[in-house]
């Protein structure tokens, strides 16, 4: 009998509440939603029960039938009403610092957002501009450059070592809550005399957001005296971000980088712009699009190697 009540009360509310949609339903929903009131007032209910073990239990089915479809409509309204995402702006980006020993490749959300642009020296700061998305994926390929048989670097000469920092704009830092596992390392147990190198297979969806990194182990952090980051680092901002890398910052020469941060750290509220490929934004599609077509279909913008009226294919130019 509350469940009925309950139903009563909400089927009150949303008949005719929300849109044009609802309308469609016509003096049908009108009469029925009167029914339902009837139906389901409780001294209607009272006086059947004191004549009767049983209620109209038909009347009851309908009256859910018909909430159940103004939710739908209130759904389906809800939707059509909504405004089309805008357009991504530069404002909705937040800066990104990245420096390695000696370089990088950075993922966000399973997509390639940056990459190292220098391999080996000088060392180098990269600064780009993301579009942020929580809970947001952050996955690096930290690289300390080394020879693959051997590992070692200057001509055979030396052992190098690595060492990965990052900041983002919205506060998110490197330190040793990130999962850090390395792949390849070597000269192994620092044997210069007889340098060998071992390797595991990495991943293929390594930086993929549903990449299960659970049995990696953490991170370890370093100072900045045993990583000894060149000049560019102190230019830019990397203020409470730590270095991090695998345990051996000497030997192992490349790591994998995995973090998920579920909220801004720095608690602002950023749009999420994820799918926005998949809708029309406000303002609509760019007129004149990509290539020109001409009357034979052909697009425009591109060199081509047609033919002529007798069939003869012209050569490209």
């Amino acid at each position: 009998m509350y469940m009925i009540r309950h139903i009563n009360n909400h089927l009150r509310h949303f008949v005719f509440s929300h849109c044009s949609i609802s309308r469609a339903f016509g003096s049908v929903a009108t009469r029925q939603s009167a029914h339902c009131s009837e139906a389901l007032s409780p001294g209607h209910h009272d006086a059947k029960l004191q004549t009767s073990p049983a209620f109209d239990v038909t009347s009851s089915r309908l009256c859910v039938s018909l909430f159940v479809a103004m939710l739908v409509a209130a759904e389906v309204c809800d939707r059509a009403n909504a405004q089309p995402p805008r357009k991504p702006r530069i404002a909705d980006t937040i800066k990104a610092n990245v420096y390695a020993d000696n370089s990088f490749k950075l993922y966000i959300n399973g997509e390639l957002v940056a990459v190292d642009s220098i391999s080996f020296v000088p060392h180098n700061v990269v600064s780009v501009d993301v579009l942020p998305a929580y809970p947001m994926t952050i996955a690096v390929m930290g690289i300390d450059n080394a020879d693959p048989k051997t590992g070692m670097e200057y001509a055979n000469t030396s052992i190098g070592d690595g060492g990965f920092i990052l900041k983002l704009g919205d506060g998110t830092v490197t330190n040793a809550t990130w999962k850090a596992k390395k792949f390849s390392w070597g000269p192994i147990g620092g044997d210069t005399k007889n340098p060998r190198v071992e390797n595991i297979p990495i991943p293929e969806d390594w930086y993929a957001v549903d990449f299960d990194d659970s049995n990696w182990p953490n991170a370890k952090e370093f100072t900045e005296a045993e990583v000894g980051p060149k000049e560019p680092f102190f230019e830019h901002d990397f203020q409470g971000a730590k270095f991090i890398w695998s345990d051996d910052v000497k030997l192992d020469n490349l790591v994998l980088f995995r973090t998920v941060v579920k909220s801004p750290p720095d608690g602002v509220e950023r749009p999420d712009f994820r799918g926005l490929t998949d809708v029309v934004p406000q303002g609509g599609a760019r007129r004149g699009g990509g290539g020109r077509q001409d009357g034979g279909g052909r697009q425009g913008g591109g060199r081509r190697g047609g033919g002529d009226g007798g069939g003869r294919q012209n050569p490209s130019r």
